[in-house]
C-alpha cells in the first residue's frame, strides 16, 4: 500500500523527526559561521496536519509571509516550502546586512538574496542528512521567493501534491541567536513514489 501522511506510525515519525535534528545541527553550524554568531536551532516540531489547519497555524489566510519553495528532484521528487514570518526576515535582514526593517515592502534586492541564501542553508542541511540516512541521490533547485499572503502562497504546493492525501508534513525549528528567537516553518513534500521509497530505504516502510 503506497504511504500517506495520514497512516504515518510513531516508529515513521520518530525516524523523520531524528533526520531533522541531525539537519538543524548542521544548519545552526553554516548560519553560525554566516552570520558570525553563535545560532541555536530548538528539536524540530513534527506535525502532519491538513492544509487548512497549517493556514490556521501561519496566522490566517490574509497573513503576509515570505514563501520559499526549493524543488527536489533525481532520486527524489517533490519540493520543500519554507514560510518564513516577518520577524524571522527583519532578523535576518539586520544580522548579514546590519539594516533594520520594519516589514516587507522594505526588503532589498539584497535582502532578498540573503533569504535565498539562508533557503539553502536550511534545505541543503536537511536533505543532506537525509540523503546520508536513505543513501539517495536528491539534488536541489535554487530556491524561489514570494511575498504574498498566506492562502495564495499554499495554493500552488497544495494543488500539485494533493496526491499525497488531505495532510502535508510541517515541520517546526525556533532559531534562537543574540537572544531573540524565531520559528521557521518547512513543508516537506515528496510525491508518492519518492515517499514510499524514503520510507522503504530508512526500514520503517
Amino acid at each position: 500500500m503506497m504511504k500517506t501522511y495520514e497512516n504515518f506510525n510513531e516508529l515513521q515519525r520518530d525516524v523523520i523527526r531524528e533526520i531533522g535534528n541531525i539537519g538543524a545541527g548542521s544548519a545552526a553550524t553554516a548560519l553560525s559561521q554566516l552570520l558570525n554568531e553563535k545560532v541555536t536551532i530548538s528539536v524540530p516540531s513534527l506535525h502532519i496536519i491538513d492544509v487548512e489547519k497549517i493556514i490556521t497555524v501561519l496566522g490566517g489566510p490574509e497573513k503576509i509571509v515570505a514563501g520559499v519553495l526549493v524543488n527536489m528532484t533525481q532520486d527524489i521528487e517533490g519540493m520543500l516550502f519554507y514560510i518564513l514570518n516577518n520577524e524571522f526576515v527583519r532578523i535576518i535582514h539586520k544580522q548579514l546586512l546590519g539594516e533594520p526593517i520594519d516589514d516587507y515592502k522594505n526588503i532589498t534586492e539584497i535582502g532578498m538574496s540573503a533569504l535565498t541564501e539562508i533557503a539553502n542553508i536550511l534545505s541543503g542541511s536537511y536533505i543532506n542528512a537525509l540523503s546520508a540516512f536513505t543513501n539517495l541521490d536528491i539534488r536541489l533547485s535554487t530556491p524561489h521567493i514570494a511575498i504574498d499572503m498566506v492562502g495564495a502562497l499554499l495554493n500552488y504546493p497544495a494543488a500539485r501534491f494533493g496526491e499525497i492525501g488531505d495532510k502535508l508534513l510541517l515541520v517546526e525549528e525556533d532559531f534562537i541567536s543574540d537572544e531573540e528567537s524565531v520559528t521557521s516553518h518547512m513543508l516537506i513534500m515528496p510525491d508518492i513514489r519518492s515517499l514510499d521509497l524514503i520510507l522503504k530505504r530508512l526500514g520503517v516502510e
